[in-house]
């Protein structure tokens, strides 16, 4: 199964984009839904509200007042945190069971409007984000929910900015426009990425092998990997030391493959096992065959540079995660080099000139593994010089002393 989040602010017209991809076969669970669900005649979490806060919060047909109950916490903080305190968990119990009951085999798509305030990205293996100018979105809510402008504008800046929802958005819908081209838009997006991200998940395929080609340094890829840095650790939980963003594209101005590196420190790589349900969970397929890096001169023993290693099953967002133990001198140097090609820039160019060499005689292959052996000499005739820079700028190994 793979799991979608959905969101988008008011009057962008994410309901249009949850609705048409069920007619395109994702299963919905609608956090509206949900929460208006659980308060429903003759519910548990009816009775809690009653108990709770009154008789006065049910109308003449003895079902939820909402705006009764409105009156009541939204201007007491402390109400407002006994409600949630009701109906947060059953909303929970029931979202959880509507999940389970999706088919395995499936795309889930969960509608959480406060998905963004609520930080909820990372439980999500992709998170779409509807937006719409604000000017078309107040236009909808005037003629479509009989708002005055004013009241539209102040809903639209109750709730998370722009910038907040891009940070968190996989896939930014502007659905700005017609209908028709909206609904294009979503069917692409299933055709391209969704069923074709499901299936690689379902059965442990990666999502993309790629030539070597590179691209122009982008400016997305640090908030790219904030998101997957998120799911990551998320995922992992407590054995997740920490998550560093490494390789070409952690190096700023680096003309690189658009390939993001991720480090995952452990304390033991067994941690992973336990883990690499929640992995796939959020898209990371399993490796096992690619189990070690290449030895150094300086420490031949192939133990010492055990890893284990996952891709993205994302068809268009390719990952590389590399988990090392804490204090294995691949989870070092990985950082090291990083460090050191970010703070020497004729170190930078000559990596530049290895990389783009490699990149036109390997241009032809169906994968980059070629492309990565013909580097690594540079990289071992390099080891002496990122070391001496570590020692004159006293650089620290940041996966020193994590516990």
């Amino acid at each position: 199964m793979l799991r979608i989040g959905l969101t988008g602010g008011i009057g962008a017209g994410k309901s249009t984009v949850a609705r048409r991809l069920v007619e395109l076969g994702a299963t919905l669970v609608d956090a509206d839904v949900v929460a208006r669900e659980v308060v429903e005649p003759g519910s548990e979490g009816l009775a809690q509200v009653v108990a709770e806060f009154g008789s006065e919060v049910l109308d003449a047909d003895g079902a939820l007042d909402r705006p009764a109950l409105g009156s009541i916490v939204f201007g007491d903080p402390a109400a407002l945190t006994r409600l949630n305190g009701i109906l947060h968990p059953l909303i929970g119990r029931r979202t959880m069971e509507l999940v389970e009951r999706a088919p395995e085999d499936g795309v889930l798509v969960q509608d959480i409007p406060l998905l963004v305030e609520g930080t909820m990205a990372p439980l999500f293996a992709l998170v779409i984000v509807v937006n719409a100018a604000e000017d078309e979105r107040v236009r909808r809510l005037v003629g479509d929910r009989g708002m005055s402008e004013s009241e539209a504008r102040a809903r639209i800046g109750a709730q998370a900015t722009d910038d907040a929802r891009r940070a968190a958005a996989d896939v930014w819908l502007d659905n700005s426009g017609s209908p028709d081209q909206a609904r294009d838009e979503v069917d692409r997006l299933w055709r391209d990425r969704l069923l074709p991200f499901e299936e690689n998940v379902r059965l442990g395929r990666p999502g993309s092998s790629r030539p070597p080609r590179l691209v122009e340094p982008d400016a997305s890829w640090p908030v790219q990997y904030e998101r997957l840095a998120a799911r990551i650790g998320h995922a992992v939980g407590d054995a997740a030391l920490r998550v560093d963003h490494i390789g070409s594209t952690a190096i700023p101005g680096l003309p690189a493959k658009d390939v993001l590196d991720i480090q995952l420190t452990v304390k033991e790589l067994s941690a992973v096992d336990v883990a690499l349900p929640a992995l796939r969970g959020v898209g990371f397929i399993d490796r096992p065959g690619v189990d070690r890096d290449n030895p150094k001169p300086a420490d031949p023993d192939p133990e010492h540079w055990r890893k284990r290693f996952l891709t993205s099953a994302d068809p268009a967002r390719p990952v590389n995660l590399h988990v090392r133990a804490e204090g294995s001198p691949g989870a070092r140097y990985a950082l090291l080099f990083r460090d050191w090609l970010r703070a020497d820039r004729r170190a930078r160019d000559e990596y530049l000139t290895v990389k783009r060499r490699a990149a036109e005689r390997h241009a032809g292959d169906s994968d980059a593994s070629r492309y990565v052996e013909e580097k690594e000499p540079w990289f071992d005739e390099a080891l002496p010089k990122a070391e001496q820079w570590a020692q004159n700028e006293a650089w620290r190994n940041p996966t020193d002393g994590l516990l």
